[in-house]
């Protein structure tokens, strides 16, 4: 009816009466308890051997394909050398006048290895020719190679040839005791110490030896796949 209140008694109480809110108590972890702290070792004990794991894994990868997988596909032409044989610490080597020098030094840097009397023959020459031949071949890899002649008695090299191998880029030219030297570089059977090219890595193990009067562009593709392999962790300069 007309002027008549038509409200809920009800309805109108409820909206009187106030809101109630319940609060929950969360619970915050104790960063200072031993559990935390202990939480958190963990944690960054796992983060720092991941990171070691990333940055190792490029130079076990290489090394498990040339020592471990090999497939047959990729077989080389020199001989790997199984197991690699490490550079004596204690081998005795000096410059050509005498002055002592570190078998340690010679670590960081592939080496194309020769080995000879300092009456360099004709097949001595040829080998020191293709060492120089090989490193420029593989053009701008060619920083990552040094050049070294063990030279095994103390005589006096002929100044054309001492001339030839100080020439840019210079030929490292080490005196060496052959039988010491024997007790790390091995020939092939029935060959002589320095009638092969031997390969050394840049942590001072040697791993490759190459055929008596070697084909350069044959040595030249072991090397190839050899650098490409090591790319991801070998630097270029000693």
């Amino acid at each position: 009816m007309s002027g008549s209140n038509t409200s809920d008694p009800a309805a109108a109480k409820a909206d009187a009466e106030p809101l109630a809110f319940t609060v929950h108590r969360l619970d915050v972890p104790d960063l200072a308890s031993p559990e935390a702290q202990a939480r958190r070792t963990r944690q960054g004990r796992l983060r720092m051997l991941l990171v070691l794991a990333v940055c190792a894994a490029p130079v076990v990868a290489s090394y498990f394909m040339y020592y471990v997988v090999r497939p047959q596909s990729l077989t080389s032409y020199g001989t790997l050398i199984q197991p690699t044989r490490g550079l004596p610490p204690a081998l005795a080597l000096t410059t050509l006048d005498g002055a002592p020098v570190a078998a340690r030094s010679l670590r960081g840097q592939w080496l194309l290895v020769t080995v000879g009397p300092s009456a360099c023959d004709t097949g001595c020459e040829a080998r020191l020719l293709m060492q120089r031949q090989l490193r420029e071949m593989l053009g701008r890899e060619r920083e990552r190679i040094d050049k070294l002649w063990f030279v095994i008695d103390g005589g006096a090299v002929a100044p054309a040839l001492r001339a030839a191998i100080e020439a840019k880029p210079a030929l490292t030219a080490l005196r060496a005791d052959p039988a010491a030297l024997a007790a790390w570089l091995a020939p092939a059977p029935g060959q002589a110490l320095q009638d092969h090219l031997y390969l050394v890595d840049p942590h001072g193990e040697w791993m490759m030896r190459w055929p008596v009067a070697a084909e350069p562009a044959r040595v030249k593709r072991d090397l190839d796949r050899l650098l490409r392999a090591a790319a991801s962790w070998d630097l270029p300069g000693r």
